[in-house]
C-alpha cells in the first residue's frame, strides 16, 4: 500500500495581535507576503501534496499564492478558532485518502523544507509501529511542523485553539519527536516583523 503525507499550512486566522496596516499575513516580509514564505517551503518539501486553510483573509490571501501545486480550502468556522482549520484540513487530507499530515502555520516564514520532510518521514515510520504524533524539535524545544497520523485524527479537538497540543498533554505515549534544522519563530506582532526584516 503506497503511503502518502500531505503538507498543511493554517493560514485562516485573524492574527489579531498583529496592529500593521494589514493583515498580517499579508505583511510583507523580505518583499514577499508572510504567508507565501510558509506556504513556498511547505511546498518545497516535495510531500504529496500541499494542503492551505485560508479563513478571515480567504481572498486575500488566495490572491498572493500560486494558482498551482496548492490545494486551497476555506474554513469558514475560522473565528471559532485553530481547531476548526486543523478539522477542515484533516478532513480534506482524508478526503484524498492520506495516511497522515504534516502541519505549520502561515505565520512561521522559516520553517525550511527540510523540516517538514524530515517530520514527514518519521510520521509515516510511526504509521508503521511507531508514534502517531511527531514534533519537530529545535535545541531540545517542541515546535511546528507537527506530523499526525490518520489514526489520530479523530481526537483532535474541532474547535478552540488548541489543535493537536490538546491530544498530546492527554496522551504522551503517542508522541515522538525529530531533531529539525530551521528556525520555528512566528510572526504574531509588528514588532516580530520587524526583528526578521
Amino acid at each position: 500500500m503506497v503511503v502518502t503525507v500531505a503538507a498543511v499550512v493554517l493560514a485562516a486566522g485573524a492574527g489579531s495581535r498583529f496592529a500593521g496596516p494589514s493583515h498580517k499575513l499579508l505583511a510583507p516580509l523580505r518583499g514577499r507576503p508572510l504567508v507565501a514564505w510558509a506556504v513556498e517551503h511547505a511546498t518545497a518539501a516535495s510531500l504529496d501534496e500541499t494542503i492551505v486553510v485560508v479563513g478571515a483573509e480567504a481572498v486575500a490571501v488566495r490572491a498572493v499564492l500560486p494558482a498551482d501545486d496548492l490545494r486551497i480550502v476555506e474554513n469558514e468556522q475560522w473565528a471559532d478558532g485553530l481547531g476548526t482549520s486543523l478539522a477542515v484540513a484533516v478532513a480534506e487530507a482524508a478526503h484524498a485518502g492520506h495516511a497522515a499530515v504534516v502541519v505549520g502555520l502561515g505565520d512561521q516564514p522559516f520553517l525550511t523544507p527540510d523540516a517538514w520532510r524530515a517530520v514527514a518521514d518519521s510520521v509515516v515510520t510511526g504509521s508503521r509501529g511507531g508514534r502517531p504524533i511527531v514534533v519537530a524539535t529545535y535545541g531540545g524545544v517542541r515546535r511546528n511542523p507537527v506530523g499526525l497520523a490518520a489514526e489520530i485524527w479523530p481526537m483532535l479537538p474541532r474547535t478552540g485553539d488548541e489543535g493537536a497540543r490538546a491530544v498530546m498533554r492527554l496522551r504522551p505515549d503517542l508522541v515522538g519527536e525529530v531533531p529539525c534544522p530551521g528556525e520555528p519563530a512566528d510572526i504574531d506582532t509588528v514588532e516580530d516583523l520587524k526583528s526578521w526584516t
